[in-house]
């Protein structure tokens, strides 16, 4: 399978984590991913975290892409970071509006992840890929199926060069997004975002957060198998090798996967593609 494959990490809050973090890149690397993203906190709250984690992946000689939200954010501070995220040797942003901080009102000068894209362009010309983010699903905080699509398309004409999807376990919803995506005049590829299953309790509780299905057959599965984790284990390996597979078959771009910070589960996934 030449298929590229990209992967997500969070920063790591403790020197420990760190440490951590950098063994399971290691053993990701060995599946030569094209880039690997590092995610953005609320309000940008781990800036920090990011950019360290950020120039420790450069450092490995991997390519990097950090999230960049723009929530609360002003031009000048935009502005400033994006020089800054240059000055490290990143090439690749995934622009965002992100998440409002708790009793945070809508303040900042970007209001839409659009905007945020827009400015990236106008600022910097082609110095970084931009990816944004997708629903097949419907982003929660969309007012309806249409709307959101539209949005869609609005940071896409806004100078977005490709897109990594919210997980799924239903391929049809992406592959319905992508086709709704088409007629609205949406041609960059649409990655889809992969989510490996190790523990019910923490996906559960991330779904109902971000918005993402889980179908029911697979909720009651996890539900019955209790604390029982190398049956979860190993029946999420089957679902989301199958969930892949069908993507792959229908000629999906690559693959992003949503590492969690951990290695075991995406390497074994990628190892049965392969």
């Amino acid at each position: 399978m030449k298929l590229p494959v990209s992967f997500e990490f969070f920063p790591p809050k403790t020197p420990e984590g760190a440490e951590k973090l950098r063994a399971v890149r290691q053993q990701l690397y060995a599946l030569r991913p094209e880039f690997c993203s590092v995610t953005y906190g609320a309000g940008g709250s781990t800036q920090e975290g990011t950019f360290a984690t950020v120039g420790a992946i450069i450092d490995e000689g991997v390519s990097a892409a950090s999230h960049f939200s723009c929530i609360g954010a002003t031009k000048a501070s935009v502005r400033e970071q994006l020089a800054t995220l240059k000055g490290m040797g990143v090439q690749r942003l995934v622009a965002l509006r992100g998440d409002l901080p708790s009793g945070y009102g809508a303040g900042g000068e970007f209001h839409y992840a659009s905007d945020l894209v827009a400015f990236i362009r106008a600022e910097m010309g082609d110095d970084f890929h931009i990816e944004v983010a997708a629903y097949p699903e419907v982003h929660p905080q969309a007012k309806s199926p249409a709307a959101d699509l539209q949005a869609f398309a609005t940071k896409v004409k806004a100078g977005a060069n490709s897109a990594i999807t919210q997980y799924f376990y239903n391929s049809d919803a992406y592959f319905r997004f992508v086709d709704d995506a088409h007629k609205l005049g949406v041609d960059i590829p649409v990655v889809p975002g992969i989510m490996p299953i190790t523990s019910s309790s923490q996906l559960l509780r991330f779904s109902d957060a971000c918005g993402a299905e889980i179908p029911r057959w697979i909720r009651l599965r996890l539900q019955a198998y209790g604390d029982d984790v190398a049956s979860i284990k190993t029946f999420g390996l089957e679902v989301v090798t199958d969930l892949c597979d069908q993507l792959i078959s229908a000629g999906v771009p690559a693959l992003h996967f949503y590492t969690m910070n951990q290695s075991a589960a995406t390497t074994e996934i990628l190892q049965r593609l392969r």
